[in-house]
């Protein structure tokens, strides 16, 4: 499947708001006037988060308000009065790129980042690359799409880019 450049692959506000966690993410969760239960937490590669006095919360596949939502309930449960969460992305899993770029490899994800961004941060083109399109496995998917490659074209954390050769 091929996406032209007037489609949309996502905004970068969605991010924010609908982004599911993974391994490989770090998140920055706030307890309220409890400034020991408070800290940064990474996803673990099994999907879960250990958290201080809950233990193990799965975070794989959920928003982080909904994993913040889960903390102040068991929290609620025998711990704290009426405990207030919050939890945002602190370092997001990383993005992976390779085909026709001077350095193949793992980058760390920024916010809002183009396929042109990611490309520049590899290094740039190689002599042989297709510039025209660009091709995109998104995290825990098992297929890529072809995208035309756009300055406004996104990526997400986990992604995986693939850059083609060019035929003369």
């Amino acid at each position: 499947m091929r996406v032209s450049s007037g489609e949309r692959y996502q905004l970068a506000a969605d991010v924010n708001e609908t982004y599911l966690l993974g391994a490989g993410d770090k998140v920055r969760v706030t307890v309220f006037n409890e400034p020991n239960l408070s800290g940064e937490f990474a996803v673990g590669s099994d999907g879960t988060i250990s958290l201080p006095l809950v233990g193990d919360l799965v975070a794989q596949g959920k928003t982080t308000k909904l994993v913040a939502d889960e903390f102040a309930a068991k929290l609620a449960d025998g711990y704290l009065l009426k405990p207030s969460v919050a939890m945002e992305v602190s370092v997001y899993r990383p993005f992976f790129i390779l085909g026709e770029v001077e350095k193949p490899g793992q980058y760390p994800y920024a916010n809002g980042m183009t396929a042109l961004n990611a490309i520049a941060t590899a290094g740039g083109y190689t002599p042989r690359a297709k510039r025209t399109v660009v091709f995109i496995r998104k995290f825990g998917e098992a297929a890529e799409t072809e995208y035309d490659l756009t300055s406004s074209l996104r990526i997400l954390p986990g992604d995986t880019i693939r850059l083609g050769e060019r035929y003369f």
